[in-house]
């Protein structure tokens, strides 16, 4: 008696980035209540709003302009993508970019990430996908909406170290609650591993 192999109706590549992805495996674990999803979100928005709404003050020189591109990007303003994107076939590896993981339903901006290969950023682990999974969850569990995005600003710096200084600097400027430098303001409901 032989045994039967089951055929695929993926392609042996998409089947590989699938396996690559832990991001579908995965179960979220369920921390905040309703109330206190909405609440956290809630304080996200006041303070976001806030930068949308009032100017950067900073020192500028009367004999030179101010040329930092972290107070020209608008994530909000710049096409969104599915989160998804990676799985898509492309003909290139893509730019140096900066990108912006967030929920328009509720325009938050979760995430700022920077990379060399705007195309390829998120294939296989990268710990965003868990957070994005765990939120997502988290609102289906409680009947609420999310709209997840990404966004990418296709002009940074080709070199790392100065692509690295205006992520930071949008990461500071916006207090994006998934990157990690900005746990201490909003806490970390959406990181844990699941089990």
């Amino acid at each position: 008696m032989g045994t039967q192999k089951q055929v695929s109706l993926l392609s042996d590549e998409a089947q590989r980035a699938v396996s690559q992805s832990r991001f579908q495996n995965l179960q979220p674990q369920l921390d905040l209540g309703r109330q206190e999803l909405s609440d956290w979100k809630r304080k996200i928005a006041i303070f976001q709003t806030s930068v949308k709404t009032t100017p950067a003050m900073e020192q500028v020189s009367l004999f030179e302009p101010c040329l930092d591109p972290a107070e020209a990007i608008d994530p909000f303003g710049l096409p969104q993508q599915n989160t998804e994107f990676w799985r898509w076939q492309f003909s290139d590896v893509g730019v140096a970019a900066l990108y912006f993981v967030i929920d328009y339903h509720s325009d938050l901006l979760l995430y700022v990430g920077e990379t060399v290969k705007s195309n390829q950023r998120w294939k296989g682990e990268h710990d965003c996908k868990r957070y994005l999974m765990n939120y997502r969850q988290a609102h289906y569990h409680h009947g609420l909406d999310s709209q997840l995005g990404i966004a990418f600003w296709r002009h940074a710096p080709a070199e790392r170290r100065p692509r690295q200084k205006v992520e930071s600097s949008l990461i500071y400027k916006w207090r994006s609650p998934f990157n990690k430098e900005n746990w201490q303001f909003w806490g970390t409901p959406f990181i844990g591993e699941v089990g």
